[in-house]
């Protein structure tokens, strides 16, 4: 898109010298001879950048200044002064003001000027429509549904957004747990500071402490260099530690010591590094009766679960399938580019009946599938194309248990990603090992 300038001063020959030399860099210039016109440009068009002289009758360039300020997008202001004026120009920058420009200038140097500000300008609005993305993705109305059991979440996570407090998001594999971590650090005052997710059981248990800890420069076998751990990346932010109930006990202690002491000590270091940042963790798992196993410590059960949070399957939310699976399928068919408008009924009955012991995450994959497969604008249930959408055949036939469908599903996986574990696992939102807990 070609950049619009906008050009003032009160000696039109040099507006009209301006134009015609901004012009020659490929940009749209237009001018203003006085500051009310300039105002009344600004109020007609959208600009860039606004390089306009500082002392002028009437509507001055400082009052230019505060006027584009106001404007949605703001256009960056290169201001034009003689020496005179330059404590002026230098306390117009400190409001705001892009760049000055000390007459006499040549005519270069106020392109080079143009140029920078039409990068800033382009800059900033690119990270204001990213934040605005990363908040419309993270931000509450992102966890779709309108159920009692998810707006009870909704109600708790949104009291303990702005705290510091540890939350510890309890719910089965494929709930949305990393979902609601990212909407409680968007919401928090550390939104601009770093989200660091750690999947705790994806990590080899002999590498985990090195990653979240950090370690010194030859502090075992392969340390060829000084790294940062986790923790300390997220510091000014939130660390998510996922599945945490999967940590060994030996590492526990010195995950208690870290959030007592607020400070972390790298592998092999002698120095501390202390922490600015909020912990949320997860877990699939019922720590509760871990810790009454001696599996988990209870002291760092209660500092990590300060605000419990439990998030429903969506067994118990079945009103929120119909919403999510036009979710899924809306986004699919703009991936697949492809004319999918909704679900015959049976498709719909049968996504109403599934019990979904993957949750949300099955259900996306289920509906990325049958939209792949659909032929016309209506998903069938041919097209969910899964050994669960077949009707049980003759009237005797009983319905297979919750332990068979899991199994059913984990086995077609597998076979989708050729035996890949490490693939499969993500793919269903557990951990590797428990992976190969529930199927060998």
């Amino acid at each position: 898109m070609v950049a619009r300038i906008l050009v003032v001063d009160n000696d039109r020959e040099m507006v009209n010298l301006l134009q015609a030399h901004l012009t020659g860099h490929g940009w749209a210039v237009a001018g203003a001879a006085s500051g009310a016109d300039a105002l009344a440009a600004l109020e007609r068009e959208d600009y860039d950048v606004v390089l306009t002289d500082l002392v002028m009758d009437g509507v001055d360039g400082l009052a230019l200044l505060r006027a584009a300020q106001q404007r949605e997008p703001a256009p960056r202001v290169v201001l034009m002064t003689a020496f005179g004026s330059l404590e002026t120009a230098i306390e117009a920058i400190r409001h705001g003001a892009y760049d000055y420009l000390t007459k006499p200038f040549k005519l270069e140097q106020a392109a080079l000027a143009v140029r920078r500000a039409i990068d800033d300008r382009r800059l900033r609005e690119e990270n204001r429509r990213l934040k605005q993305a990363v908040e419309q993705r993270f931000g509450f109305d992102s966890i779709i549904g309108r159920s009692p059991a998810l707006r009870r979440v909704f109600e708790q996570v949104r009291a303990v957004a702005e705290s510091d407090a540890a939350v510890l998001l309890i719910g089965e594999s494929g709930t949305g747990k990393e979902l609601v971590a990212r909407a409680i650090h968007h919401n928090s005052a550390r939104r601009d500071g770093p989200f660091v997710a750690v999947n705790c059981a994806a990590i080899p248990e002999t590498l985990l402490e090195s990653e979240l800890f950090g370690h010194e420069k030859g502090a075992f076998t392969g340390a060829d260099r000084k790294r940062r751990g986790l923790f300390a990346e997220a510091s000014g932010g939130t660390i998510f530690l996922d599945e945490i109930g999967d940590i060994a006990l030996s590492l526990q202690a010195k995950l208690l010591r870290v959030l007592q002491d607020k400070a972390v000590r790298p592998v092999g270091g002698s120095q501390e590094v202390q922490l600015d940042l909020r912990v949320v963790s997860a877990t699939n798992r019922d720590l509760a009766a871990r810790v009454a196993e001696g599996q988990f410590r209870e002291d760092l059960y209660y500092r990590l679960a300060v605000i419990p949070v439990r998030l429903p399957s969506l067994r118990e939310r079945p009103e929120d399938i119909p919403l999510l699976a036009a979710h899924f399928l809306k986004r699919a068919a703009a991936s697949l580019r492809k004319p999918l408008e909704s679900y015959d009924d049976e498709a719909m009955d049968w996504l109403l009946q599934h019990r979904w012991p993957g949750n949300v995450r099955e259900l996306e994959n289920v509906v990325e599938r049958a939209a792949t497969l659909a032929r016309g604008p209506r998903v069938t249930l041919a097209d969910l194309h899964t050994e669960f959408a077949t009707p049980a055949s003759g009237g005797g036939a009983t319905r297979p248990t919750l332990a068979e469908l899991e199994a059913n599903y984990i086995q077609r996986v597998l076979e989708e990603t050729r035996g890949d574990k490490v693939t499969a696992a993500r793919i269903l939102g557990i951990s590797v090992r428990t992976l190969q807990r529930r199927f060998g």
